[in-house]
């Protein structure tokens, strides 16, 4: 698995320590607590979600009540249609912090599985050599969220209409969606998924909000726009997707 992380080794004994006692915010920082959803499937099932500042990471965790990561979509065989399943940061961060253009729509951090496609084109997940089939490996995102009613839930992630060329992250896939992938360092716990985002990819980073979310996606059939739909949402830490938390420092 590829650690793009900055000093991922030793933040790792900081974050044993700091997971332990997750009902404990760090310095200013505001988590997100919910009690267990009836209804919804425990590896999406969210109860804690925060965002603290450890070295020179921001570390973004989320709690659910079963097994993180235990929910990786069944194959289609084809990109036309694929799912996507997904835990959510959404942000009050500017899109323009990791070099979208500004003022895009809700900029969030995923970590995403789907088997049908690999949108990492620069990482090697899985450390087989072939950058191009790790799209079932847990993997993150920068990804900017918006409202669309031809959406079952009503939002998408931002096309990029054909012939415009706005600003885009160096890590940006390719897609014709505003989304990067940065190869942040992902980690499943048990119940917990952990993702270790330098703090100087961010623009500005000393303080922001922030919610949790548990949601699947699909690529359209048809593979036009909105390309890739929020086809249903499974759990939202605040419960109205308010953005109560805050990072701690």
């Amino acid at each position: 698995m590829v650690k793009q992380a900055l000093g991922f080794r030793w933040w790792v004994v900081l974050l044993v320590a700091f997971i332990a006692f997750p009902a404990v915010a760090h310095d200013d920082g505001v988590p997100v607590h919910t009690d267990e959803s009836e209804g919804v499937t425990a590896e999406a099932d969210i109860v804690y979600a925060q965002v603290v500042s450890i070295g020179g990471n921001l570390i973004f965790q989320m709690v659910v009540v079963g097994e993180a990561g235990a929910n990786i979509p069944e194959p289609t065989g084809d990109l036309a249609g694929a799912p996507v399943v997904s835990y959510v940061w959404p942000t009050s961060l500017d899109s323009a912090a990791v070099g979208f253009e500004p003022g895009q729509g809700i900029l969030a951090l995923a970590v995403t599985s789907h088997p049908d496609f690999d949108d990492t084109p620069l990482w090697d997940e899985d450390g087989d050599d072939d950058p191009a089939n790790d799209g079932a490996v847990w993997h993150s995102h920068w990804v900017v969220l918006v409202e669309d009613e031809a959406c079952a839930a009503g939002l998408k992630v931002q096309d990029i209409e054909e012939g415009s060329e706005p600003a885009l992250p160096a890590t940006w896939p390719g897609l014709p969606l505003l989304i990067d992938s940065p190869g942040y360092a992902v980690e499943l716990y048990g119940s917990e998924v952990v993702v270790s985002v330098p703090r100087s990819a961010l623009s500005e980073a000393d303080s922001f909000s922030f919610d949790g979310v548990t949601a699947g996606l699909q690529v359209n059939a048809d593979l036009h726009s909105p390309l890739l739909c929020v086809t249903g949402v499974d759990d939202i830490a605040s419960g109205d997707l308010s953005l109560p938390g805050v990072m701690g420092r």
